[in-house]
Parts: structure tokens; sequence; C-alpha cells
């Protein structure tokens, strides 16, 4: 899936919400975290079976997701009747975008909707990864708000960013809304006057504007106004934990995880375990299809069955869930070359840095095969940032591979 059969896919469509009136074309709970575990969880529960219809109550208590989203997102217990209404929008929303986009069908059903898969391929490119889904999103929110024709005032916003701008442009995604959805219709507030439809729009306009301010590098929304700074990848999150704010004063010569126990931060372990769980199914499936299900590191005929952190994913569970960070090895070049003497705790530098440099193969070569590139390159970008503790891998083009080869050079002299 790249960016080129998104966009046919979204432009094969019609988004006016002039003509569906549709409110929940996007929502509150629509972070790229949550479409992406909820695309997730969809995926699992119907197994690659098109055919098998669903309502988000299906999802919401099937198994996997109440294995995963109450460690993941700190949530209580599913099934306790006291949060359903929360859980039901946690679910429903993201299927509700879902189906607007058309990558879901919905059918009413007494008073449940009924969903379908209608494109798999995209759905599995959402669940596979939270940037997949904060790159669909961008896509699809541009789309709807062209096809919508209000797509002017938010590009004069990005173009020419400043407090007055801003204030126009969130008036005017008020406006249209009201004028054009049930969220106008003062009935629906239970007989509250129209304030209570422009804090609804508010509070679904920051799900708009902030992934494409993220994507066109600019200010958006934060707490209903201009944000003092550029959008970052953390607040477009439900899952917001800043590891560039938590090391930002930690001493070199200090470990990250003596840092984090002297300052008593508590690192939500069970989401990056979630996230790096996924990322190796991921990379193996790639491994057997598209490589033979051999080792990234050519010096073997044996098959890699081991996806191996090539930073470790204790100390770096940011980076844990990233394909980039990700090599597939054989159990011997595993236990036996990356980790000394198999303490999985513990990092071979020298090995580190072959591996590195495999995995720079390893992006190129996929970078080739059009229709599944899983890997991105400033991804890698950042994955070195993190692992080696150096800002100015950042600096570094893009897909200028060379420059990366020499810099790792230095890194490990």
């Amino acid at each position: 899936m790249t960016n080129e059969n998104i966009i046919e896919f979204l432009s094969n469509k019609d988004y006016d919400v002039r003509k569906t009136h549709n409110a929940r074309w996007i929502d509150q709970k629509c972070t790229p975290d949550v479409v992406c575990i909820v695309a997730d969880c969809i995926t699992n529960f119907i197994n690659n079976d098109v055919n098998k219809t669903f309502t988000s109550r299906d999802i919401w208590f099937s198994t996997y997701a109440k294995e995963n989203i109450q460690a993941i997102f700190k949530k209580v217990e599913v099934v306790d009747t006291s949060v359903q209404n929360e859980y039901d929008k946690f679910f429903q929303q993201p299927m509700k975008l879902m189906a607007y986009s058309g990558i879901l069908s919905e059918q009413k059903r007494g008073r449940e909707n009924i969903y379908k898969v209608e494109n798999l391929e995209l759905l599995n490119y959402i669940a596979n990864r939270e940037r997949n889904a904060l790159t669909f999103l961008v896509f699809y929110i541009k789309q709807v708000l062209k096809d919508s024709g209000i797509w002017d005032v938010f590009k004069n916003f990005l173009d020419n960013t400043s407090k007055e701008n801003f204030n126009e442009l969130k008036t005017s995604f008020s406006t249209f809304t009201i004028q054009n959805t049930s969220i106008g219709n003062k009935t629906s507030y239970n007989g509250k006057n129209e304030e209570a439809g422009v804090v609804e729009c508010n509070r679904i306009f920051s799900k708009v504007i902030n992934p494409l301010a993220f994507s066109y590098n600019k200010q958006g929304t934060l707490k209903g106004h201009l944000s003092p700074n550029k959008i970052t990848y953390d607040v477009l999150m439900y899952n917001r934990d800043n590891f560039r704010d938590i090391y930002s004063e930690k001493p070199k010569e200090m470990s990250r995880k003596d840092y984090l126990a002297i300052n008593k931060i508590t690192i939500n372990t069970a989401y990056y375990q979630y996230q790096s769980s996924k990322a190796k199914a991921q990379l193996r499936k790639y491994n057997d299809i598209f490589r033979s299900g051999l080792s990234e590191i050519l010096d073997t005929d044996d098959r890699a069955t081991h996806m191996h952190h090539i930073f470790l994913a204790s100390e770096y569970p940011e980076i844990s869930g990233y394909l980039e960070n990700l090599i597939a090895l054989t159990p011997t070049q595993h236990l036996n070359y990356a980790h000394p003497n198999g303490h999985t705790a513990e990092i071979n530098k020298d090995y580190q840095y072959k591996c590195l440099m495999a995995k720079i193969d390893s992006i190129k070569e996929n970078f080739k095969i059009q229709d599944n590139i899983i890997y991105n390159f400033n991804d890698f970008l950042f994955v070195l940032q993190t692992g080696l503790s150096d800002n100015t891998y950042l600096e570094i083009e893009n897909n200028d591979f060379d420059g990366i080869q020499a810099k790792l050079i230095l890194s490990y002299a």
C-alpha cells in the first residue's frame, strides 16, 4: 500500500459533508493510535474473512481487545457497565470514520450498526503501525475538506499561520459543521442552546487540524487556542508519552533505567510490548514472503526465526515497535552473536553495527517493492537518533543511505 494507492482510493469517493450531513466522518477518539489499534482488533476478529459482519460491541468484547486495550490505554475492565459509554466511543468513533471513508460498510439493523470490511488491504495497512494510520488520516482529512468545499480556509491557515487566521479557521469549521450536520440540530443537545454545538465542533476540530499541521510542520491547536509551538507527533496521540521531554534533562553518563527510577517516572510498558509484538509479527511475515525467510545478515542459509531488536526494547521502549529497529536473524546469530553469551539484556556493539549496516540494505531492497513498502526512511533516522543519542542523524537528507553509513562508521569507530 503506497501513498498513491491511498490517494487513488480516496479520490474515487465523494465525501462532501454538505451532501451526507454526517458529522461523524471524524471524531474525538479518532487519534492515529486509537484508529490503528481498533483496525488491528477488527483484522484479528475477522481473521481474513471479509464476509464476516460485526458490531462495535463484537470488537470491544473480543478476547484480543480485552487483552490489549485495558493495559495499553490504561482503561478499566471492558465489561464494566459504568464505562460502557466511553468504550462505545473508543471503538465506535474510529469504526464510523472507517465506514465513512469506505474501508468498512455500515448498515443499521435495529439499534445496532452492522459493519463489514470493504477494503482489507487498506485496513491491514492502518492496523500495522500508527504511522500508517496517521498517513491515512492526513490524506483522508484533506480529501473530505476538499470534497466539502472548505479546504481553502484550512490551506490559508497552513500557508499563513497566525492567530487571526486560526480564529477564522476555527469559526469557519464550526459554522460549516453546524449548518450542514446534525450537530446544528438543537434537539440533539437535549434542549441546550447552540453553544453546545460549538463546543462539540471545537472538540472535533483538533482532530482535523492537528494531523494536517503535523504533516505541514506548522502550529495547530492546543487547549482551544493556537498552539505556541509546531504540532509534534506525541500531541496527536491518545497515549502521549513524550520521550523527548522525559529524557531532555537526563545526564549523559546516567542510564535511562536509573534516570526513570530516580525521578519516579513510569512508562506504559504494556503499550510498547504490544507495538513490539505486532511489529515482530509483521516483519516475520514480510521476511517469509519476500526474502524466503532468510536472515538479513547474509552469512548463512539457515532460516531467520528470531526478530531481534537492534537497540534493546527494555532500554529504548519508544522505538521497540519500529520495524526499522528490528532485524530477522537465525537463532545462532541472535543468541550467540547479537547478545554476548546469550544474555538478552546485553548487546554486542560490534554485531549491532553489523545489524545496522544490514538493515540499510534491507530498507533499500524494500523500497524497490513499490506495492509493499513497509519501512520509512525518517523512522529509521529516528531509531538511529534515539538508539545512538545523536540528534545529527535527523539532519541526514531523505534517502541518503550513504550518509547514514558514513555516520555509522564514525559512531562505532
